[in-house]
């Protein structure tokens, strides 16, 4: 009981330094912004965060660019400037504040900012946060803000003509902005700009924090040595307190404080403060352990009064890029606390053309569906943003490790002095920002740039001179072997960096005995799935292949007439100029071709999901010489056909369900090589495990033609084949009408007979021909609804086998627990519902479809 009454006096202590600390923020989102077209008189409401077209929209002046093909109607928005204004009042206790900051977290991009009709911000790059004090533009009572914000495409069009020669990119890659904005072959072009994050006023006197960086000095199961090294923006000099307290709602809250006495100066004032934990709790990833937290309050007080304070919230772990020489070339693994992991995820792209509708919600579920399929990183692109404060939270506390590309990708960039200057501002305040991330895994300077200098072609496009290509190859290694790793060490000395990904191009050996590799083969160099079990690297960061969205989605973006291949909706929502001539290419390959628009994208989805299922498989297989897997890409911004897992409506493709499948910590994965039916397991934990192995030879009425049963035990972190049968091992059999099923079972009870009961754990479907040639029989499916104490669930079995079962469910938008699976008479798919929904009603709502019934 006394130490609930403490605890309770201690969280009022917290929230007293909190609510009466002198650092004051002032938020200025809804203060009734307005905004026009410069060339125009009359103001109109705006939205702060938003984007000029997301205000032009709201107010019905453009229609919506993401419907049909309105894309092209909205081109004129990115030609013309664009005000803002808005008013706030200050009261004569904010006036006797001796700083009055005024602060954008995010201006895209170029943007003149007024107060009161003196010029206060020119900004030049949406990724940088702009501060100024204005205490001498303001006055009791109201104040106004004036933005003029310049068009980035004329912006960048009057730099690039300063050159005597162009830069792959074109205008784009001289303004600081989102560069997929500018249109990619999976977005549009909608090159928008506004107030993009939050806007502040910040009151202040004496003394500051600026930030904290939080440095782990060692790290052992019985204690942990850590410093946070405080910087601090004073006006005096006298001397002051630091305190820094553990505790959180869920957590000892009397754990310790440390208090500092600390001399100020004025200026710029560095100190550190150091905390011990004792018996510390380490952050795994996903899959791996719990992703433990730990938080902390660090209070900054003067002459008896409270002037600032900082919440910061840590994970301790160890984490290394190993790689070492070996007979090949040389490993590329991330060890966390000692352990080599496998790294299984995706690529992530900004959630939407206009960032500001992303909320903090839209955030935890891009991280949730990395959770959910078994995933353990993203690797955030580099071509986009750098994610919301929100998406890196998330990624801590899901234990989801971060690739952090910095924003520059598949162009070459300029270096004068001015832009390197704005770039390393916008470096130093990104690694600041992030670095106390325990998710955050390594730093990268570019996507695609180093290779496509060497392997695109640029010299002989552009016809640069010799001097043309040194000076652009220069500025190349100014930027990325110099400026930025030096600003790394000064800022994030612990994190790795790497140059540019791929390090090697795709069409080089060298790509797939080093580093990390991007490999196009599949799609771009339209090579069958087959060969990603060949082109197996170190560190596969991108593959990929195209699905079509959810039907549902279709419908909101086109009229039903217009639901096929011919309509300009439907073209304008396929970037990639040859992209849906690729995916019928592909689909002749390995299926017959449905003729309804419908069951086209079905089956579209289903040969994404067996072709990244392929490269998956195969590079598990292939551990530890090949240690990370990161398919392109996880999300969409917009309604689109691309590479994604999960479409712009948050609707699970079949790769997402494949890829969960796929990814799981433990499976069984089945290859042929030279007519030998290979069976391996791939065991990513941390525990040596015992299961029976089944392989069975069934026919699509659930008969076993052949089966063989081993007990196997599988060491911990390990890849391995468990057993290969060649094919005439099995007799005469018709491959059409056979499957060979490998599952992993696992021991679960003892019946009154003292019997072992087991359940399956992991199968894998392993089919002799092509899906197009299998003579698959209709499938009547039956469906059980059952509720527990605690979950909901469907039962859906079948008479005789099920290919690529599909369940819809009229009405609702459900990402289920498994979809697109394939299904045996006798066996039961158990899939659960989110509670809350009449599980009854849902059940009358339900359809299941298989791969035959889409011909």
């Amino acid at each position: 009981m006394i130490k609930r009454v403490l605890k309770y006096f201690f969280v009022l202590y917290l929230l007293s330094i909190t609510l009466h600390a002198q650092v004051v923020e002032k938020n200025l989102d809804d203060s009734h912004w307005k905004f026009k077209q410069k060339t125009e008189h009359k103001w109109r409401s705006a939205a702060v965060p938003g984007t000029v077209h997301t205000d032009l929209l709201k107010h019905k002046l453009i229609p919506d660019p993401y419907i049909a093909d309105n894309e092209k109607l909205v081109q004129w928005v990115e030609n013309e400037d664009w005000e803002y204004k808005t008013t706030f009042t200050l009261s004569e206790t904010e006036m006797q504040q001796s700083h009055i900051e005024l602060q954008f977290d995010g201006l895209d991009t170029y943007a003149s900012v007024y107060v009161n009709d003196s010029l206060v911000i020119t900004a030049d790059n949406m990724f940088r946060t702009w501060n100024t004090d204005v205490r001498k533009y303001v006055h009791k009572g109201k104040n106004e803000v004036y933005i003029l914000f310049e068009s980035a495409v004329k912006k960048g069009k009057a730099e690039a003509a300063k050159l005597n020669y162009t830069l792959p990119g074109d205008e784009k890659v001289f303004t600081r902005k989102a560069q997929y904005q500018y249109g990619w072959d999976w977005g549009p072009r909608l090159v928008t700009c506004g107030i993009w994050k939050d806007v502040k006023l910040i009151f202040w006197n004496d003394a500051k924090m600026l930030n904290v960086q939080y440095v782990q000095q060692s790290l052992s199961d019985t204690l942990a040595e850590l410093e946070f090294i405080c910087t601090i923006k004073s006006d005096v000099d006298a001397n002051a307190y630091m305190d820094i307290s553990y505790g959180g709602f869920m957590s000892d809250m009397l754990s310790g404080e440390i208090n500092s006495k600390i001399k100020l100066k004025k200026g710029i004032n560095t100190y550190p403060l150091y905390y011990s934990v004792k018996d510390p709790q380490r952050w795994w990833c996903n899959g791996l352990g719990f992703p433990t937290m730990y938080h902390f309050l660090i209070t900054l007080s003067y002459d008896s009064r409270f002037l600032d304070t900082e919440n910061i919230a840590i994970g301790l772990r160890t984490l290394e890029l190993v790689q070492e020489k070996d007979s090949v070339g040389a490993s590329f693994y991330f060890k966390l606390n000692g352990v080599p992991v496998f790294m299984k995820g995706a690529n992530y792209i900004p959630p939407d053309n206009f960032l500001p509708r992303v909320d903090h919600n839209g955030m935890r579920s891009v991280v949730e569906n990395a959770v959910n399929a078994n995933m353990n990183m993203l690797r955030v692109w580099g071509g986009g943003a750098y994610a919301d404060d929100e998406f890196y939270n998330q990624c801590d506390y899901h234990g989801i490790l971060i690739w952090q590309d910095f924003m520059f990708a598949c162009a070459m960039y300029p270096g004068d002095e001015k832009f390197i200057q704005n770039v390393n501002a916008e470096i130093t305040q990104q690694v600041q920002r992030l670095r106390n991330h325990p998710s955050l895994a390594l730093w990268c300077g570019n996507n695609e740039i180093d290779e496509g200098w060497h392997n695109w072609g640029w010299q002989k496009q552009y016809k640069y001179s010799d001097s043309d290509s040194t000076k652009i190859a220069s500025d190349y290694n100014k930027l990325f072997r110099q400026e930025i790793p030096a600003l790394i060490k000064q800022n994030d000395p612990t994190r790795f960096y790497w140059e540019s990904s791929p390090s090697i191009g795709w069409g080089h050996n060298q790509s797939l005995q080093q580093g990390d590799s991007h490999y196009w083969g599949v799609w771009w160099g339209n090579e069958p799935f087959e060969i990603y079990n060949q082109k197996v690297g170190r560190f596969m960061s991108e593959y990929g292949f195209e699905g079509m969205p959810d039907y549902s989605t279709f419908k909101k973006i086109a009229d039903k007439k217009e639901l096929n291949f011919n309509s300009a909706a439907v073209k304008n929502h396929q970037k990639h100029p040859t992209g849906y001539q690729t995916i019928q290419s592909y689909m002749e390959r390995d299926y017959k071709i449905p003729a309804d628009f419908e069951k086209y994208i079905y089956v579209s989805q289903l040969l994404q999901a067996q072709g990244i299922k392929t490269a998956i498989e195969a590079h598990r297989r292939a551990k530890p010489y090949c240690m990370g897997t990161l398919f392109w890409q996880l999300n969409d911004c917009w309604p689109v056909t691309s590479w994604s897992s999960v479409d712009y409506y948050n609707h699970w493709k079949a790769l997402q369900y494949q890829a969960k499948r796929s990814y799981a910590p433990l499976i069984v994965s089945v290859t042929e090589a030279n007519k030998n039916c290979e069976v391996y397991i791939v065991n990513d934990e941390r525990d040596t495990l015992s299961r029976r192995l089944l392989v069975q030879l069934l026919d699509f009425n659930g008969n076993a033609i052949w089966s063989k049963v081993l007990d196997v035990v599988i060491p911990p972190n390990s890849s391995g084949m468990y057993y290969s049968v060649n094919k005439n091992d099995f007799g005469d059999f018709d491959a059409k009408q056979t499957v060979l099923s490998a599952s992993l079972l696992v021991p679960k009870a003892f019946d009154n007979s003292n019997v072992i009961h087991f359940t399956e754990e992991s199968t894998a479907m392993f089919y002799f021909v092509k899906p197009k040639d299998l003579q698959l029989p209709k499938p009547v499916f039956r469906i059980d609804a059952t509720t527990t104490d605690n979950d909901q669930y469907l039962v859906i079995s079948t008479d005789v086998f099920a290919k690529d079962a599909c369940i819809t469910i009229d009405g609702e938008s459900l990402n289920l627990s498994d979809n697109f699976f394939d299904l045996m008479p006798g066996q039961q798919k158990v899939i659960y519902l989110p509670r809350g929904k009449k599980i009854r009603s849902l059940k009358k709502k339900t359809h299941i479809a298989s791969l035959v019934d889409a011909y």
